[in-house]
């Protein structure tokens, strides 16, 4: 189902250097010129995890949803060991692995990954989503609780205003977009083949009731429950 750049990719640094190094390899393959899917097409892919600190395991969910009507198409979950320490933007190599093991073990195309997480809205300009993006060769988002480092205006009170996420070069690596009336907004950013208009048009779509894309919400839901069996005595 999916190809990856190289080994070297997928597996686990030995240390932050090597890390660091690899996100940089990995970065120069983000495409940025792709309009992406539209939005209300084809499936979307919610990818989300959830650990267990005491027990060094993470649990990976990827909800496949038909972007038109939000039913869930196909599922899948994956549980595995943290082989990485945590370390502030580089949390994809604590991550990625069980995400990828998830969605190899989905019955249908992933079509757009959404991730509840970041893009080029993360130090380096590559967060889980551009990696997932990079490695997968999949149209991927991040859609983000909260900004990380980056400053913004709030957006309008009202569902689909929106305002730049900026760097500290004034570079705008995302949007805080307000999805429902009054609520505090979320934090979109591209992760790879998609532009940031349509990965913000794809959020709106996707968050029809609630503040969170239903992709997350979904992904959410399932990581933590397989988190529980995983851990049930």
């Amino acid at each position: 189902m999916r190809t990856t750049r190289t080994t070297r990719a997928t597996r686990t640094p030995a240390d932050e250097a090597e890390a660091r190094a690899i996100q940089d390899e990995l970065r120069g393959h983000v495409v940025l010129d792709e309009a992406g899917p539209p939005p209300g097409t084809g499936l979307v892919t919610g990818v989300d995890v959830a650990y267990d600190d005491e027990r060094d395991l993470v649990a990976a969910a990827a909800v496949v949803l038909d972007a038109a009507t939000l039913a869930v198409v196909d599922r899948a979950t994956a549980v595995g060991r943290v082989t990485f320490p945590y370390v502030p933007g580089l949390l994809a190599f604590r991550e990625a692995p069980t995400v990828l093991a998830a969605l190899d073990a989905l019955g249908s195309d992933p079509g757009l990954l959404v991730c509840d997480g970041y893009g080029r809205a993360h130090p380096r300009r590559f967060g889980l989503a551009a990696h997932l993006g990079v490695v997968t060769g999949l149209p991927a988002i991040g859609v983000a609780k909260n900004p990380f480092t980056f400053t913004y205006e709030q957006p309008g009170s009202r569902r689909g205003d929106f305002s730049p996420l900026v760097a500290e070069d004034g570079e705008e690596v995302g949007r805080a977009v307000r999805t429902r009336d009054g609520v505090k907004p979320v934090f979109v950013s591209v992760g790879h083949r998609v532009d940031l208009d349509t990965a913000c048009a794809h959020t709106l779509r996707l968050a029809r009731e609630h503040r969170l894309p239903e992709t997350t919400r979904r992904a959410d839901a399932l990581c933590r429950r397989a988190l529980r069996e995983a851990t049930a005595d």
